[in-house]
């Protein structure tokens, strides 16, 4: 999530939807539980057959691999595209394990994780009927590189051997030279440093294969080569109606994950949000075998479903690795007194945050960075408990200690987007929490466009602001990186690394996780380090987001994991 790309689409789906991103998060009180699994089931045991409606707000645009923005096989693009790896398609905690998709196992590293090795199944085919090889992945993942194709997540070009300087196969025919394949069905990836996350990377859908003489470079988007379940048989206005259809050449035996039960999934999308939850309430007609991919309940709608049983029945509840936090930058005053940053921590009020942010439904306190998952590495603590409500004596007396024994002034930046996250109302209750300590705070909203300039930029930041993260996949390293890891500091573009932290022990340690490719140790590591930068109050854990879903009557078999906190609809039935 280092780039603007990646934010803007995470912070898209999480403020807005649920998918909290291109790949996503989301979903209440039914048997899904606490922590994500089954619910909206319809009588019957799932069945193939059937169509499915899916009803989005925004148009699935851009329906091409190399300029898509998903992880863990998507949503509706892994239902056309796979990949060499993808999650497991299971409910909760289960779904943040990295499976074989098209590979035969998760990728061979060799001793120091700087060279990754798959071989692809036997019997993969294309939806025309051809064998699907080893260098249409390469060719896939090359052409990403094109200019003329942004939009895709940016590991490759930061992590492979000569990717910072490519620029696709449109300009470059020679290739990428860090990209190996010795034969149709084996492929090598060449580092320039230890990755030991590169199995969850070969989720994206840069890897997914592309047939070199298929190519049509910008208007592969109207008819990509399907490599799943479903082929593409209308895409009309970019994506805002989407047509799919059974891909006879595509054989389950290859595929463990994708369940594809409907023969037909309709697509349609620039719908108003109250409109499709109204839609899939009512379950009138075809909107009875309806879901949403995009789209979460809120508080009015909730309050609702509450009060009847049988929509509650059909709400699924999901966790998306994201916090929405407080960040500091300590080189504007008096943020660089530590005590002012550990007073803040204590006069939060994390209830009344909650309670702006939608109800404790749709969020849940954050005293750590790391959301609080083990596929993360989530190890508890609470440097500066504030309880429940706050702890201004406590505040004031660290005031004290800084030198502000009558208090002081300072200005909040936050956006004006209704989002439940960086929002007014979250802004107001940390105003307000603060206000009983002795702090005054000013606040100062900026419309979204303006308050993620400010708030990604190393010269114009300021030194209190809201902010929010979401991984790209269920690990340490793509949560804590790009916050904490000084020499991703960016200077002229956009900066995650709010506090600008660049300490030489934190890099280190980084870099010795990054070469773990046993992801529980690696978690265990990464939780150690969350821990350790907690202490110096860079910045200040509010929630973590929830996300509810509403499904048709007719659905059946939903499945939501915490990989994407949305319901998966390569695993829906409608019959």
């Amino acid at each position: 999530m280092r780039h603007s790309s990646v934010i803007s689409r995470r912070v898209a789906a999480a403020a807005v939807s649920v998918v909290l991103a291109s790949g996503a998060a989301a979903c209440g009180p039914e048997d899904a539980g606490a922590k994500g699994g089954t619910s909206g089931k319809a009588a019957g045991a799932p069945q193939k057959g059937g169509t499915l409606t899916v009803l989005n707000n925004e148009a699935q645009s851009d329906f091409d691999p190399a300029r898509l923005y998903t992880s863990g096989g998507g949503n509706v693009p892994s239902l056309v595209f796979r990949t060499l790896t993808t999650r497991n398609r299971e409910a909760g905690a289960a779904g943040t394990q990295v499976v074989p998709d098209l590979a035969t196992d998760t990728g061979r590293p060799n001793k120091d994780a700087t060279e990754w090795t798959y071989t692809l199944k036997e019997g993969l085919k294309y939806e025309d009927g051809t064998a699907i090889t080893s260098a249409d992945i390469k060719y896939g993942i090359e052409r990403s590189f094109a200019a003329e194709l942004s939009g895709g997540a940016p590991y490759l070009r930061d992590w492979l051997v000569g990717g910072d300087t490519y620029q696709g196969p449109y300009k470059d025919k020679k290739g990428l030279a860090s990209i190996v394949t010795p034969d149709a069905r084996t492929i090598v990836f060449k580092l320039k440093k230890p990755e030991g996350e590169f199995p969850f990377v070969a989720t994206q859908t840069q890897f997914v294969p592309v047939p070199k003489a298929k190519d049509t470079g910008a208007k592969y988007e109207e008819h990509p080569v399907s490599s799943g379940p479903y082929k593409v048989v209308k895409n009309e206005n970019d994506g805002e109606h989407l047509v799919l259809e059974r891909n006879e050449h595509w054989d389950p035996k290859t595929d463990e994950e994708r369940k594809a039960y409907p023969d037909k999934i309709d697509v349609k999308s620039g719908l108003d949000e109250a409109v499709i939850n109204q839609r899939l309430a009512t379950s009138s007609g075809a909107d009875a075998a309806a879901l949403t991919t995009d789209t979460n309940l809120g508080p009015a709608e909730l309050a609702q479903v509450g009060s009847d049983k049988a929509l509650a029945a059909r709400v699924g509840t999901g966790h998306f690795g994201f916090t929405n936090y407080i960040a500091f930058n300590p080189k504007v005053k008096p943020f660089d007194n530590p005590k002012v940053r550990q007073a803040i921590s204590y006069a939060v009020n994390r209830t009344s945050v909650v309670n702006a942010a939608g109800g404790s439904a749709l969020a849940e306190p954050a005293t750590t960075f790391l959301p609080e998952q083990k596929a993360f590495g989530f190890t508890p603590y609470d440097h500066f408990p504030a309880g429940k409500t706050g702890n201004p004596e406590k505040a004031k007396q660290l005031l004290k200690e800084a030198g502000y024994p009558n208090g002081l002034t300072v200005t909040l930046l936050h956006s004006t987007a209704q989002n439940r996250t960086t929002s007014p109302e979250i802004a107001t209750a940390v105003q307000e929490a603060l206000g009983k300590a002795g702090i005054t705070v000013k606040l100062d909203g900026q419309q979204p466009n303006s308050f993620n300039e400010k708030r990604w930029s190393v010269k114009d930041a300021p030194g209190f602001f809201l902010s929010r993260w979401g991984a790209d996949w269920p690990a340490g390293g793509p949560f804590l990186a790009p916050i904490f890891d000084g020499r991703q500091i960016v200077t002229n573009g956009s900066n995650y690394n709010h506090a600008q932290l660049n300490d030489p022990a934190v890099n280190k340690e980084i870099d010795e996780i990054n070469k773990l490719t046993d992801h529980k140790a690696a978690a265990a590591r990464w939780g150690a380090l969350d821990k350790k930068i907690g202490e110096q109050a860079l910045d200040v854990p509010l929630f973590h987001p929830v996300y509810k879903q509403l499904v048709g009557k007719d659905i059946k078999n939903v499945v939501i994991s915490d990989w994407t906190g949305v319901l998966d609809i390569s695993q829906v039935a409608v019959k």
